[in-house]
């Protein structure tokens, strides 16, 4: 039996968290639901909550690129002097839920941890429980001043996208995706490239499509996607704002890397989602890519939440 109240659990948790990054959520008490349990130990003066679930998707749903399949997750809330160690007994919890209910050996099952970026107690024991820093919500807030290359980038021109744009966005998006397919932040499967294009061709088939491209001296050679604020319900109670805007894709051809587009491209959109009143930006990134994460971080983001996995769930 847990000595601490999973009530004072979630406010020390909520509390400790707060004392490291300002934009960070409050926390609420877990509570059990279809598909979710809530495990509890306690490591003498400390003490651990985690809410324990399990998300299902279709190969051919829109979001199945970037997930497993099967997705286990363990949201959870630490209390007490020594976290880390309430942290290692909580994962050993799970893992005894995981091997009665996960496939073994299943490389289409995931098991996820997401935990606060800035937090780094139990780091060393999610390490020891077979985890890997895999994906980075990271956050921009709004109008941050940052130097960069400039809107008015040579050769540079942005335009908005429009549906006669679907061969090169679908070109953009899959050289993207190949890429990022490397880090096992997205999957490479049959049937990718049909299901970019349908996301794709709905989006440009808006009256006033959320996608703008660039041209290199004429050539299309970059794209930039975004979720308006009203339209990011899905994420937004990641972090602690009221108008969340979300930067969906940016893309540049290989041929055109270290020329500016991406550049011209991410201050295009930010100056969209600052003009709409947006509080913050987040966006995912693979926390491996040699090459979005030194460039999201120059453009002004920071990681807010960093997401573990371990894959296959149970091995």
């Amino acid at each position: 039996m847990c000595p601490m109240h999973s009530d004072a659990i979630a406010t020390e948790h909520a509390a400790r968290l707060a004392a490291v990054d300002s934009l960070l959520p409050g926390s609420t008490p877990f509570e059990a639901a279809e598909n979710a349990v809530v495990l509890e130990v306690a490591t003498g003066d400390s003490a651990a909550s985690g809410l324990a679930s399990r998300v299902q998707v279709d190969r051919d749903a829109p979001n199945a690129p970037w997930r497993a399949l099967t997705e286990h997750r363990l949201d959870l809330q630490l209390a007490g002097p020594r976290p880390a160690g309430a942290l290692d007994a909580l994962l050993t919890r799970w893992d005894e839920h995981l091997r009665a209910v996960a496939e073994h050996g299943d490389t289409e099952t995931a098991a996820i941890v997401p935990r606060a970026s800035r937090d780094a107690a139990g780091a060393r024991e999610m390490l020891h429980h077979g985890f890997a820093p895999l994906r980075v919500v990271a956050v921009r807030p709004a109008q941050r001043m940052i130097p960069a290359t400039p809107l008015g980038t040579p050769g540079v021109k942005i335009r908005r996208a429009e549906p006669g744009d679907l061969e090169t966005a679908v070109a953009l998006g899959m050289e993207l995706h190949s890429y990022d397919a490397q880090y096992g932040t997205v999957n490479w499967r049959t049937g990718v490239e049909d299901i970019l294009a349908k996301d794709l061709a709905e989006q440009l088939n808006r009256p006033e499509p959320p996608l703008w491209i660039a041209e290199l001296y004429g050539r299309p050679l970059g794209m930039v996607s975004v979720q308006h604020p009203g339209e990011t319900g899905w994420i937004s109670d990641r972090v602690a704002a009221a108008r969340v805007g979300y930067l969906s894709w940016l893309a540049v051809a290989e041929a055109a890397r270290s020329s500016g587009v991406g550049t011209a491209l991410a201050t295009h959109a930010h100056h969209v989602l600052d003009e709409e009143g947006a509080d913050v930006v987040l966006l995912h990134h693979a926390a491996a890519n040699p090459l979005s994460t030194p460039f999201w971080y120059a453009q002004g983001y920071r990681p807010l939440w960093t997401y573990w996995q371990r894959r296959p769930a149970v091995r």
